[in-house]
């Protein structure tokens, strides 16, 4: 059992209790271990958000042109994963979309709110020239507003490799992999 944990932690990246629970659940058959942690993904990355990332990197992409630089903190619980190779190659999969995408915020928590009310503001005189009824102006008006936040927000923008998942979603199959939260912290782009 012991070969079998260090089999699926060295090809997931999972944590061993994860791996042995796995494992438990699918009578020792590797494969389905694997893939019943890859469902368990999605509801172990919520379960994660509350703890504390005291430990992380800072990981710095300059662009071959010289003119294009971001430095992005990511956040993580333990050194152990902030030295692990996959949390390395996130980081550096991040800051190459930050550079690609320019978004301003880390997340729609981050946008101020008279960002969001001049945006509204501007939404909301465009509607005005068309002559729609209340109703229909709010629900277009929050699909914009949906749209801009998107734009803007680093996590909720799709990936720039793979545009089918978000750049949270990202993070959260990097959270199934370890078992523990990994946050944005705050990033910067400088362009000249």
């Amino acid at each position: 059992m012991i070969n079998k944990i260090k089999e699926i932690r060295q090809q997931t990246g999972v944590s061993l209790g994860l791996c042995e629970k796995a494992l438990k659940e699918t009578d020792g058959d590797i494969d389905k271990a694997k893939e019943l942690l890859r469902k368990w993904g999605q509801a172990l990355a919520g379960k994660r958000g509350g703890r504390d990332t005291r430990e992380g990197l800072i990981e710095s992409y300059i662009h071959a042109n010289k003119k294009l630089g971001v430095l992005l903190s990511l956040g993580c619980e333990t050194d152990f994963v902030a030295r692990n190779k996959d949390f390395q190659e996130l980081a550096h999969k991040i800051a190459l979309h930050i550079a690609a995408m320019n978004p301003i915020y880390v997340g729609s928590e981050d946008i101020p709110n008279e960002v969001i009310e001049k945006e509204k503001e501007i939404y909301q005189e465009q509607m005005l020239k068309e002559n729609k009824s209340k109703d229909i102006m709010d629900k277009v008006i929050e699909g914009k507003l949906e749209k801009y936040r998107k734009s803007v927000c680093l996590l909720l923008q799709p990936y720039v490799q793979d545009d089918t998942k978000s750049v949270q979603d990202l993070i959260n199959e990097h959270i199934a992999k370890t078992g523990e939260n990994i946050i944005v912290n705050q990033f910067v782009r400088l362009e000249i």
